[in-house]
């Protein structure tokens, strides 16, 4: 790995890979696999897969901007090249609000997993005090900057890997194929509004399961040749991720039949029946890393984030992505574990809705983006070039309006909320921005007359 000029090291292929693996397979795969059963049956294998090819839509227009940018941020840093600051200062917001729900999400996820073995954390000192101090410690933890990151990620990756191959693996040898039906619920096959009903429900939870890849490109700065390496990275993310949901889902449907939507922990329920108590124990324990390498990922990517919404191009006070001598930016690793801290104590399904409303908000302009780009050629691709040009943005961006359909009043009002108050941070730090252009310009004609 190359050193760069800050002492540290960068990020390469493998690690990021890691990284991806990490973002994207979390708590949904072990907690949510349930509740999609529980819409459609064995039918939410197909629901899997359509799922994780429209996404892939998705990724794949950020893989084509990948290659156009060196820059940490993403998606903010497209919609600002295409659309200006408002927008990209928008988005960002959002981007960030997006990584404090998933980082409050899966610290959640965790203790609802522990709370399903050891009752002490159904006490609600015991419970809060862990939540609260695990934000606290992932704080800590990323002052130090990347090379524990990096350890950290690596290690729960790896772990997370092994214990769904081998309940994959093993786990298909105890199938029962009688327990493959009824393939479609009697409600979504009796009609057509009931099928769509059905579906879409199935296809939101299904939706948030692939949301963890549009963290990739934030810490671009921080990773070998960005513009090559990111679009291979989400591709074979990609591709990994929906080959193993699928066979988690088949198997665990052919262990537990329709009793898949009885249980909280289906997966390590499954392993139980299957193989007896060590499989269960061994679900579990790959679940706990799996979500703490979900949680640990998102609190290094989202101080990332809003780091380089104030460095790379002033959207925000120059303060906000100071660096310690480590490299981290502290102040945004303070303030993502604030708001953190306040997320984690509402629910695991509201928190998951949030985030799937935020990843719909940063989706449309950056689809946007990419074709504006795609016409204009404005930043040339290096490394990469989207298949059919239009056509994969055009049907990624009717994919990404579906959901609409499928978000709660609340819900939509906490994005409102957070777009106002967006906005209304936006007008006070360009004024503040323009008064000190204002005082520079003063000085520096004072100085010319002295």
């Amino acid at each position: 790995m190359k050193t760069v000029k800050d002492g540290g090291k960068k990020l390469s292929f493998l690690s990021i890979y890691f990284l991806g693996i990490n973002a994207v397979i979390g708590s949904g795969a072990f907690l949510l696999l349930q509740v999609i059963y529980r819409d459609m049956n064995l039918m939410s294998v197909l629901v899997l897969l359509f799922a994780a090819l429209t996404v892939s839509m998705v990724a794949l227009c950020y893989a084509d901007l990948a290659s156009r940018f060196k820059e940490s941020g993403a998606a903010w840093i497209y919609s600002y090249n295409a659309f200006g600051r408002f927008t990209g200062f928008e988005l960002g917001i959002f981007i960030w609000f997006l990584g404090c729900c998933t980082l409050s999400a899966e610290v959640v996820a965790l203790l609802t997993t522990l709370k399903s073995f050891l009752p002490v954390f159904n006490n609600p000192v015991v419970y809060y005090s862990s939540v609260f101090g695990l934000i606290i410690l992932f704080a800590i933890i990323n002052f130090f900057g990347r090379t524990l990151v990096k350890l950290v990620d690596n290690t729960s990756s790896a772990a997370k890997m092994i214990t769904i191959i081998i309940f994959i693996v093993v786990g298909a040898f105890v199938i029962h194929f009688s327990h493959f039906k009824p393939v479609i619920p009697t409600a979504a096959a009796n009609s057509f509004t009931g099928f769509f009903h059905h579906f879409g429900a199935a296809f939101s939870v299904v939706f948030y399961l692939f949301t963890g890849f549009s963290f990739l490109p934030i810490a671009a700065k921080q990773m070998n040749n960005p513009e090559k390496n990111i679009p291979r990275v989400l591709i074979a993310v990609m591709i990994s991720v929906s080959i193993l949901y699928s066979l988690m889902m088949l198997v665990a449907i052919g262990i537990l039949g329709t009793r898949m939507s009885d249980y909280s922990t289906p997966i390590a329920i499954a392993f139980r029946d299957g193989v007896g108590t060590w499989g269960y124990f061994l679900v579990i324990v790959g679940m706990l890393i799996s979500i703490f390498g979900v949680a640990f990922t998102a609190s290094f990517n989202t101080p990332s984030l809003i780091a380089s919404l104030a460095n790379e191009h002033g959207m925000l006070p120059k303060v906000v992505g100071k660096k310690n001598r480590y490299n981290a930016p502290w102040i945004s690793i303070i303030l993502t574990a604030v708001v953190s801290l306040l997320l984690v104590t509402q629910s695991y399904l509201f928190l998951v809705s949030c985030i799937v409303l935020a990843s719909f908000v940063q989706y449309v302009p950056t689809i946007f983006a990419d074709i504006r780009f795609l016409h204009t050629n404005e930043f040339p691709t290096h490394g990469f070039k989207l298949p059919g040009k239009y056509i994969i943005p055009a049907l990624a961006l009717l994919i990404s309006l579906y959901m609409v359909t499928n978000f709660t009043v609340k819900t939509i009002m906490v994005g409102v909320i957070v777009a106002v108050l967006a906005a209304i941070a936006y007008i006070f730090i360009e004024k503040d921005e323009e008064k000190e252009k204002e005082r520079q310009a003063k000085l520096a004609q004072l100085r010319k007359k002295n």
